[in-house]
């Protein structure tokens, strides 16, 4: 499935993109901007470097690959398909043995996401194990959910699942590194506007960005506003729901490690830029987290402009590229079997 191929490489070149000058400051980019791959930096990397984000993703993906091994396969609910214990074994496995790593060591690891694992390791039940508190709105599940949106998607041509059961798995695959309400609905929004991209890309039907981008919001839109335990978080999610992203300045555009931040920006980049390296760059010239922006915007253009508009120098440097098109191909396989 090139669709799958498109946005998963899209995420990984956008981390490798952003990571040498993760932390730096704007003011910094606008000096010096990044105008290609580039090694060094923060973790002393050679060019193609992915980080944590990286790695999350190809550890849900292999989560979701066994889940489809499982004895809940023929469920019609796709809760009772995923099976959370795998892909939280996965992330421990990440973080303590270096699995699904570049260079088989877990690094760049954000507070909530280690505390998750941790409450994991000491045998927390999978979805409680993500922390509930207004610090831990992180943008960790953010960056890793996509996977779960070519799942979804793929399946539903095959089941018939209700949209409660799909945005309570979006949520639960978020929960567990980052169960506070604000982090799930961030995952619920970028995931509902993926699936508009997808949708698009598989039925041809060349709807432009921001038709897509509003339409996946309003989806989401329609199902927190008439969900009664979201209420307190709507009015953080004021610009998003408004739909005036594309108009704001640069400057009101914030791209640190919190979770809306890293919404909107991903948002406003797609909607100010007409290709993918343009989008990326941009991405990553906004400064501080560098790495995640890039990669939570480059799934989405991965999707919506293609694996060809990548540019190959790129895709060619990345570490263990081998390894992970081998995932990549597993995981498109898993959906169509």
């Amino acid at each position: 499935m090139d669709c799958i191929k498109n946005g998963i490489m899209g995420q990984i070149v956008g981390d490798a993109l952003g990571l040498p000058v993760q932390f730096q400051p704007r003011e910094e980019r606008d000096i010096d901007p990044v105008t290609d791959m580039i090694g060094d930096g923060a973790f002393e990397l050679p060019a193609g470097s992915w980080s944590d984000d990286s790695s999350l993703i190809l550890a849900t993906m292999d989560g979701l690959i066994k889940s489809l091994n499982g004895d809940n396969v023929d469920s019609t609910s796709l809760n009772d398909i995923i099976d959370w214990e795998i892909i939280m074994r996965n992330f421990s496995d990440w973080l303590n043995l270096g699995e699904y790593t570049p260079y088989g060591f877990s690094f760049d690891i954000g507070g909530a996401t280690r505390d998750g694992i941790y409450n994991y390791d000491d045998g927390w039940e999978p979805l409680e194990c993500g922390g509930i508190g207004e610090r831990d709105n992180g943008n960790g599940s953010l960056m890793r959910i996509l996977p779960i949106a070519f799942f979804i998607y793929y399946l539903s041509k095959k089941y018939s699942f209700i949209e409660e059961d799909k945005m309570t798995a979006v949520h639960n695959l978020s929960s567990l590194t980052h169960r506070h309400k604000r982090s799930q609905m961030c995952c619920g929004i970028y995931v509902n506007i993926a699936l508009e991209f997808i949708d698009n890309f598989e039925n041809g039907k060349c709807l432009d960005l921001e038709e897509l981008i509003s339409s996946g919001i309003n989806k989401s839109k329609e199902y927190y506003f008439n969900d009664d335990s979201f209420e307190e978080e709507l009015h953080h999610f004021d610009r998003v729901f408004s739909l005036n992203i594309q108009n704001l300045p640069r400057d009101e555009i914030k791209s640190g490690g919190y979770c809306i931040s890293s919404l909107e920006a991903s948002i406003w980049c797609l909607l100010n830029n007409e290709n993918y390296k343009d989008t990326l760059l941009t991405a990553v010239n906004l400064g501080y987290d560098t790495d995640t922006t890039a990669c939570v915007v480059g799934g989405l253009a991965g999707i919506f402009y293609g694996y060809e508009d990548i540019p190959a120098d790129w895709i060619t440097q990345l570490a263990k590229l081998d390894y992970i098109e081998n995932m990549i191909g597993k995981f498109s396989q898993s959906l169509i079997d």
